[in-house]
């Protein structure tokens, strides 16, 4: 491993893969050759509510919106998140993110993690799906 790497998060395969419809995923860990930390790109389209969330048993994450606008699922609140906001998710907090009318780009930047990985899908719908 070199002492510096760079990467470009647009040119790294997107992970989703059309897996869920109208969101994007890439990832730089493996990537940057790193130890300690890893930073990837989410792109929803618009008014796109992610289905699923996660949590962690060790990662520390923090997210960045980097265009757009939207909604995040923190275990049973939901908050509205706006360009440049940051949200720090403590590793046993649920998250999940849902984009406004003009979409939510996000950078998400995520601490050390076990080698085997260390997220925990969880199958709670979000807090107002009885609204929606």
């Amino acid at each position: 491993m070199t002492d510096y790497a760079i990467v470009n998060l647009l040119e790294i395969d997107d992970s989703v893969q059309g897996r869920v419809e109208g969101l994007e995923g890439r990832f730089s860990r493996k990537h940057l050759g790193s130890r300690d930390l890893g930073v990837s790109h989410w792109r929803y389209a618009p008014s796109m509510r992610n289905p699923g969330s996660h949590s962690h048993r060790e990662q520390e994450e923090a997210y960045v919106v980097v265009a757009g606008s939207g909604r995040v699922r923190l275990d049973d609140e939901v908050r509205d998140i706006a360009l440049w906001d940051v949200i720090r998710v403590a590793p046993e907090v649920v998250r999940s993110f849902e984009s406004g009318p003009d979409g939510l780009e996000l950078i998400a930047v995520g601490g050390p993690k076990p080698e085997e990985g260390d997220g925990v899908r969880s199958d709670a719908p979000w807090p107002d799906a009885a609204d929606s």
